[in-house]
């Protein structure tokens, strides 16, 4: 469930050590054996035992993963090394990054097999990227949390500025967290630049009403948040918190539930990288990854739904998941234009 957002002024030496330590992957990777890729990956990738083995033995194509670090900065090794790819396909970016991807010119276009049961509202303009899956990140409460406190169940967004939830709700930093930049661009969605009531001043009365911000979802999610033993009932998290709730804890019942309005949607694509020498068989693993194989494996693995409507979830899914009627999805390239500015401006607020 973790997503975790690096900020570009923190990793940039970290980035440029990995990607000296990368292009000789690179170089290794240019004379490699054409029945063998390397899919790039961020560190949150995860799969059962077999999987990519199942897809050898249909292909005779051995795949190669290669961890690149969160998002942010496997995206980063990838544009940094894009004139000697350090892989055959990266799997991962999410619609936070992917404009810059495209911009980037990362991509060779693919229109993946079983494309055709894959909703538009994931889709990428020419195919340049595939959707693999994608989470909603949302406001979850604790039930007892809230009863103890004899508190009701929050509505909305604007149920959070109301003093009944002071110092009951805690964020990521979106500065450094996915979970933290989703929730930050979900009010900024319902409070837009240029209203008379916007987003800044939205979070403007959430810090003045208590709330509480966190470094990572980890640190928030079983730090303070009062379902781990902390002390707040209302964390920022996912629509699969509390599934996986209730499968890790071995429960019949959710601890915890979501909050339907405010949610934002992430989506985490797969593309094949431009300079490839494996373009064909790149495009094959792409066409496994929406695979019902692979998809129906997605969620007890990384806690997120599969991008193919045709797979099929899990029963603790399908029990104890509930689905937002209207997440934000916002345009790739708006995000792009706009992050590192929403980004400063928050953390001018967060530190007023």
């Amino acid at each position: 469930m973790k997503r975790t957002a690096p900020n570009p002024k923190r990793t940039a030496g970290l980035i440029i050590v990995a990607v000296a330590v990368m292009v000789s992957v690179a170089a290794c990777s240019s004379d490699s054996n054409p029945d063998e890729i390397v899919l790039l990956t961020h560190d949150s990738f995860a799969v059962s035992d077999g999987v990519l083995e199942e897809f050898t033995a249909q292909t005779g194509i051995t795949v190669v993963q290669r961890t690149g670090g969160d998002a942010g900065t496997m995206l980063n090794q990838a544009v940094l090394t894009k004139d000697n790819p350090i892989a055959d396909v990266i799997y991962g970016v999410d619609n936070t990054f992917i404009s810059r991807a495209i911009d980037n010119d990362l991509f060779v276009s693919h229109r993946a097999s079983g494309i055709e049961n894959v909703s538009e509202l994931l889709l990428v303009d020419g195919d340049l990227a595939t959707p693999i899956d994608y989470g909603d990140v949302c406001v979850n409460y604790h039930m007892e949390g809230l009863e103890n406190r004899d508190v009701p169940i929050p509505a909305n967004l604007d149920d959070l500025l109301d003093p009944t939830y002071r110092d009951l709700f805690v964020v990521e930093d979106p500065a450094t967290s996915s979970p933290g930049l989703a929730f930050l661009m979900a009010t900024i969605a319902a409070y837009p630049d240029g209203a008379d009531y916007d987003w800044k001043a939205y979070w403007t009365d959430l810090f003045a009403n208590g709330v509480s911000v966190a470094s990572d979802w980890s640190e928030a999610y079983y730090t303070q948040f009062s379902q781990a033993g902390g002390d707040r009932p209302l964390v920022v998290s996912y629509a699969s918190s509390p599934p996986a709730e209730v499968l890790f804890g071995e429960l019949t019942e959710a601890p915890t539930g979501v909050m339907t309005e405010g949610c934002f949607r992430q989506i985490e694509y797969a593309g094949i990288l431009k300079g490839s020498e494996h373009e064909a068989n790149a495009g094959v693993l792409i066409d496994f990854l929406l695979s019902p194989t692979f998809q129906n494996d997605i969620p007890l693995n990384m806690f997120v739904y599969p991008a193919n409507s045709q797979a099929t979830l899990p029963q603790v899914f399908a029990d104890y998941t509930v689905f937002p009627d209207a997440p934000v999805v916002m345009e790739p390239h708006t995000i792009d234009e706009n992050r590192e500015r929403w980004i400063e401006e928050w953390t001018q607020i967060a530190r007023s």
